[in-house]
């Protein structure tokens, strides 16, 4: 980040904040690292020189990974909503996290290995139970209901009925 956002998503974690910006960099388009900032002394849960924050932006959203040890944990309050286009991009973001440790939670929702929750939300999910049918719309959320990762074949021919 070049210059300061105005407002900016702050992530807790314990010492991994360098690694999980590092992975959503490698992992999601219009994603980097910025900065790496060391602490200029020692604090509750690190030395001095310990990397205490990673400036980072994940699909454009600015964000600061904050090293600040074991008593905070990530839970499904907060999440990364993706929308995917596809099937195949579905399964690519899916499978990154997934298969990196993370793990499978319901409706599309997953959790990665630091356990930040994300959300992996096909568009013609969104579309499906919004439907202008209440009887498609509601074929479609209940099918989702019996998935873990999207399907959006299935959720297609829900549906349809």
């Amino acid at each position: 980040m070049t210059t300061s956002a105005k407002n900016t998503v702050c992530l807790w974690y314990d010492g991994t904040a360098e690694d999980a910006a590092r992975f959503y960099a490698d992992t999601f388009p219009d994603s980097s690292v910025g900065a790496v900032h060391r602490a200029p002394g020692d604090f509750p849960s690190g030395k001095k020189g310990d990397v205490l924050t990673v400036e980072f932006t994940v699909m454009g959203i600015p964000c600061l990974g904050l090293n600040g040890g074991p008593d905070v944990k990530h839970n499904l309050a907060f999440s990364f909503q993706v929308a995917t286009i596809d099937q195949a991009e579905t399964d690519r973001y899916w499978n990154a996290i997934v298969g990196n440790g993370g793990e499978e939670i319901e409706c599309g929702w997953c959790k990665d290995k630091w356990g930040l929750s994300w959300q992996i939300t096909p568009i013609a999910l969104t579309k499906a139970i919004t439907d202008s049918d209440p009887d498609a719309a509601k074929r479609a959320f209940d099918a989702m209901m019996q998935m873990r990762k999207i399907d959006i074949a299935a959720i297609e021919a829900a549906r349809r009925g």
